[in-house]
């Protein structure tokens, strides 16, 4: 089942891994931890890594330490050094609704460095993958504007077959597991690091946990006082515009799509007007199918793709064979593979145990932002759609000052996309504020999460392992630039 409005958010090589280096069982934990040899990575993917795995149980309501107890999944890996540095690094996902053991893997090249000489260790936050996931089965394509109605049937569905109560799958819980982790495996500090919605609950940790914190990383920066929602169509606006802008200035892609903005602009029109029938086959099962091409699902497909260069770099040639050649059949291709890919990646109710917490309850828009927003591509529809199903969803636990700006002076490294459509680079302006011992850098032309890109996996391991942004040479992040344009499909011109 599909709960609609949510998932707006996700974010995006083989290695032994053994025992942690610290005890499995700390003075503060009654359990003693056994570990074993697993294998990490996503259900559906062919990428895996070897890790050792275990499992702490932990209170669903730790207001009742003797009530419904839940299981978090961890792994480790082990650092490849003999002797690893006491410190290790705690990756963290996004969505809200990834699990770490599976989003890890697309990008454990990244973090090579610093494995080198910290383990590092996942954990399943509570409510995804093997930590008590809150799934609500998604279809494999649903309708992207469904009535009031149907979204208060879905959700009461929903809610009847969750494993456990949302109400305790919060942030602010989530971050009580993570120290509970941290004092299992008898770590005294360790090092963060967060993407997308994972850098929300890297800062909470660091709020309440200040003294256990040695170092933080936050890639794709949403700061503690900012809601996940009403700015969300005005920064994929923000980061289309970047993108048909680079287009305009690109020679080769300009020349081969004068007008983007314009035929963009008509297939907005032809589509919201007339909803077009396409034949195709199924981009992941190559099954022949029958879908409707409507305008929610060609900006479902937009503002996923412009979350990476690589995928942004396709979007001019689909717009234009859609909305100058009339040939669907892309467009729509994409649009299914991206609604199946965040159905597949996200626990939809551990999403909405988030968001309909820590976000709705806080929106507070006036009659201009929601008139420039209602003029983005998006529009005002997912917004109202969350809204609206946040009507039905219990709210959960947080703390008194959740929606207030973390204060802190441990290092911390913020990292962002230039044309972010998610989470753009006044984001972490905004943090950086309060965070007076940090260094924020700005990846030109690329997206959502960049933690692989260039030289930023050796700028990440340099401040881990200094633990300072001093003296910490970015110059090398200007550099980087972004995947070129696709002018056909055999792939960008010469």
């Amino acid at each position: 089942m599909h709960i609609p409005g949510l998932a707006l958010w996700f974010s995006l090589l083989v290695a032994a891994a053994v025992l942690p280096t610290a005890p499995a069982q700390a003075a503060t934990s009654s359990q003693q931890l056994e570990f074993s040899g697993c294998q990490i990575g996503a259900p559906d993917s062919p990428q895996h890594l070897e890790a050792k795995c275990t499992t702490l149980m932990a209170p669903e309501d730790r207001a009742r330490p003797d009530g419904k107890k839940i299981g978090l999944h961890i792994a480790v890996l082990r650092a490849r050094a003999g002797e690893p540095a006491p410190d290790p690094l705690f990756f963290i996902a996004g969505g809200p609704g990834e699990a770490s053991t599976q989003s890890f893997v697309k990008l454990a090249p990244a973090f090579d460095d610093i494995r080198k000489s910290r383990d590092i260790v996942l954990v399943d936050q509570r409510g995804t993958g093997e930590s008590n996931a809150l799934n609500c089965p998604a279809e494999p394509h649903t309708n992207l504007a469904p009535s009031a109605a149907e979204i208060a049937q879905q959700i009461q569905a929903c809610l009847k077959q969750l494993p456990g109560d949302p109400r305790f799958y919060t942030t602010t819980m989530a971050v009580q597991d993570l120290d509970a982790v941290r004092q299992a495996l008898g770590y005294r500090e360790i090092d963060l690091y967060g993407i997308s919605y994972g850098t929300r609950v890297a800062l909470e940790y660091l709020r309440e946990f200040p003294q256990q914190v040695r170092s933080v990383v936050l890639d794709g920066v949403v700061p503690a006082d900012l809601t996940i929602g009403p700015g969300v169509s005005l920064d994929a606006q923000q980061a289309l515009n970047g993108i048909f802008a680079r287009c305009q200035q690109d020679a080769d892609c300009h020349k081969t799509f004068p007008d983007l903005a314009k035929t963009f602009a008509k297939l907005r029109q032809t589509l919201e007007q007339h909803p077009v029938t396409v034949n195709l086959r199924d981009p992941l099962s190559g099954a022949p199918l029958t879908e409707t091409l409507t305008w929610p699902e060609v900006t479902n497909a937009v503002r996923f793709m412009s979350y990476a260069s690589e995928t942004a770099a396709l979007l001019p040639l689909l717009i234009h064979q859609a909305g100058a050649a009339q040939d669907y059949v892309p467009l729509m291709a994409n649009a299914l593979f991206f609604t199946e890919q965040i159905n597949g990646s996200i626990a939809l109710g551990m999403n909405a145990a988030v968001l309909c917490t820590e976000d709705v309850p806080f929106y507070k828009t006036d009659a201009a932002t929601q008139q420039t927003t209602a003029n983005t591509y998006i529009g005002a529809m997912p917004v109202t759609q969350l809204i609206e199903t946040c009507k039905h969803w219990p709210q959960g636990i947080i703390e008194a000052d959740f929606k207030q700006p973390v204060v802190s002076d441990k290092p911390v490294l913020l990292i962002s996309g230039q044309d972010d459509p998610i989470t753009p680079p006044s984001n972490a302006a905004g943090a950086a504020r309060t965070l007076t011992n940090s260094l924020s850098i700005v990846v030109p032309g690329q997206g959502h999460g960049n933690a692989y890109r260039g030289c930023v996996p050796r700028l990440m391991a340099e401040f881990v392992a200094q633990a300072s942004v001093k003296k910490l040479d970015t110059a090398c992040v200007s550099k980087i630039q972004p995947f070129p344009f696709f002018t056909s499909f055999t792939g960008p011109g010469p």
